[in-house]
């Protein structure tokens, strides 16, 4: 059937056409509903350097850092927590940026924070190497890079201890790429923050971020 004919061939391919645009909107709806319901970050950028400097010094931030240059990716078969020789770790670039991101806070007003590290000795050097004050092993910052099963629970566990803390205090959590990306939906460079807020009706909001070199 010939669309100069009857015009039928034409018809039935609006009506294909209308169906493959009614299956692609639902299925865009059901995205939208889902980062709804796993709670995404909402996004919202701040002005400038400045501002997110003076975020930190203010209830309800918290600088997520990744950890400082490591070359390489992921860990050795034989990793173990607690022996940096089986572990990926700082090289001399990564311990001098660590200590100028140290700097950097100090500069900005941030003499002492509440610091808490992944396990991995890549993350709990870059935080000794900050100079902020004690360090606190947090397990839900580590790795799950070769984990991946463990993305979503570890992921909301970390949302839920953000959610339980006073946050009256400047916090530093220093952790790694994929969990930074799981919780904000950045990707850090090594050394760099994402400034992030937690509202009273426990929404994690994106600042922006803050490159260290």
């Amino acid at each position: 059937m010939r669309v100069s004919r009857h015009g039928t061939e034409w018809m039935f391919d609006m009506r294909m056409s209308a169906g493959t645009l009614r299956h692609i909107l639902w299925v865009v709806g059901l995205l939208a509903l889902a980062s709804v319901i796993i709670g995404q970050p909402k996004s919202h950028a701040v002005a400038g350097e400045t501002e997110l400097w003076q975020a930190l010094k203010s209830r309800g931030h918290v600088a997520l850092l990744r950890h400082a240059i490591a070359p390489g990716t992921g860990d050795p078969p034989d990793f173990k927590i607690g022996d940096c020789s089986t572990q990926r770790n700082l090289s001399d670039e990564g311990r001098a940026q660590a200590s100028r991101i140290g700097k950097r806070f100090r500069a900005n007003g941030i003499e002492i924070a509440r610091v808490f590290s992944s396990q991995w000795c890549r993350c709990r050097e870059t935080a000794e190497l900050l100079k902020l004050g004690p360090i606190s092993e947090l397990p839900t910052l580590n790795s799950f890079y070769q984990r991946w099963e463990r993305r979503g629970p570890q992921t909301e566990a970390l949302r839920d201890w953000l959610l339980r803390r006073d946050l009256s205090d400047p916090y530093v959590l220093v952790t790694h790429q994929v969990n930074i990306s799981a919780l904000t939906g950045i990707s850090p460079m090594s050394g760099e923050l994402v400034v992030i807020r937690i509202s009273k009706t426990r929404d994690i909001t994106v600042l922006g971020t803050l490159e260290t070199e």
